[in-house]
């Protein structure tokens, strides 16, 4: 199969070091699929590529008032930042407290049900792109040789196939291989490819590789009924003329794959599959001084670095109060990456911060270890 000229744009930018840099646009994403865009960013900014991103004013994570080396372009989203706020906070109850008291099938509901909400508010900014005449007047206007886009949020494909533009993806996986599979066409059989998510290994016995191949075949019936239907209806109202979504997905000219191949499972990939794992890797920073005296104090016992992720900021003083009293109970020093009121059963062995540097405190361990 080979690959298109157009299908090389991307790679070239990325290693490209001379005066005349290309012109990039960066589709919205949010949480940490937004951490995981950026380093990618800022290799092309170094290049000498122009890096415009588009920015929802709904978006809870992307801040475009921040100094930034990328041009952030501003579209007005249907959604308001309460609604958006709203719902995370329901989709991280769920994610935290309410799956561990659900059976499977209830659990699946569930998670459908906060998808197909997900979905319309998705849609909701993907209004403020293709149904704003001034917005996409800037896009045709701005000349871009790629967009670059993670397909967890719809929209880049549509935009890329009105402007004309290569597309390529950078993604880690999405639920059983469903895009890449039905759409970017990669084969996965279920007798030795483990769908993602699906908690399986490639070393399956019988019953496994059967629950395997239901896995696949409920993710595609599932989406098809929640996802494809929905966004094609929206992609041919936008285009005036039947549309499917996947099959201007199928049409990215890269899919950048962020893990190592031997990290992953052996499946087979097409040619324009590329693992590009380790972009995001960065030396090691000296510690602040406060992290590096507590964690300096932990002794031979060691370290715990403990976050609820990105979106996370608070929870409720019960349950605060649980998780430091847990935390209190084991020898090593804790490093929590909390912004609420300090939990009255905090221990001595815990110390809380608003933000953590995971990156420079591994650097830390690999050090200490080195010289063991």
């Amino acid at each position: 199969m080979e690959l298109r000229f157009s299908a090389c744009v991307l790679l070239v930018l990325c290693v490209t070091w001379g005066v005349n840099g290309g012109n990039v646009l960066v589709w919205y994403t949010e949480g940490s699929h937004w951490i995981n865009m950026k380093p990618l960013l800022e290799k092309l900014v170094d290049g000498g590529h122009r890096v415009t991103v588009l920015v929802p004013s709904a978006s809870l994570f992307m801040n475009s008032s921040e100094p930034s080396r990328f041009h952030y372009e501003r579209v007005e989203s249907s959604l308001s930042i309460e609604v958006m706020e709203k719902f995370m906070e329901e989709f991280l109850h769920f994610s935290i407290y309410e799956m561990e008291h659900m059976g499977y099938v209830q659990m699946y509901l569930r998670f459908m049900e906060l998808f197909r909400i997900n979905l319309k508010f998705a849609l909701g900014n993907l209004d403020g792109v293709v149904k704003s005449e001034e917005v996409m007047m800037k896009l045709k206007r701005g000349n871009f040789d790629v967009l670059l886009a993670d397909p967890i949020m719809p929209g880049s494909e549509l935009v890329a196939d009105i402007l004309g533009i290569p597309l390529v993806y950078s993604v880690r996986f999405t639920m059983a291989h469903h895009f890449e599979r039905y759409c970017g066409q990669v084969p996965a059989p279920p007798s030795f490819v483990p769908g993602a998510m699906s908690k399986l290994t490639d070393r399956m016995d019988f019953w496994e590789r059967v629950w395997n191949f239901i896995f696949y075949a409920v993710q595609d019936v599932v989406l098809n009924h929640i996802y494809w239907k929905t966004v094609d209806s929206y992609y041919s109202a936008v285009r005036g003329k039947p549309t499917s979504a996947c099959e201007l997905m199928g049409k990215a000219d890269i899919w950048l794959i962020r893990t190592y191949w031997d990290f992953d499972f052996p499946r087979p990939l097409l040619p324009n599959f590329k693992y590009v794992g380790g972009i995001h890797c960065k030396p090691a920073k000296p510690l602040p001084k406060d992290i590096e005296e507590f964690v300096q104090s932990s002794g031979d016992a060691g370290i715990v670095i403990f976050t609820l992720g990105s979106f996370i900021r608070n929870i409720t003083t019960e349950k605060g109060n649980m998780i430091a009293s847990a935390l209190a109970q084991i020898p090593q020093k804790v490093l929590w990456k909390y912004s609420g009121q300090a939990p009255e059963t905090l221990g001595p062995n815990t110390k809380i911060f608003n933000w953590i540097p995971q990156n420079d405190l591994l650097g830390e361990c690999s050090s200490h270890l080195k010289k063991i």
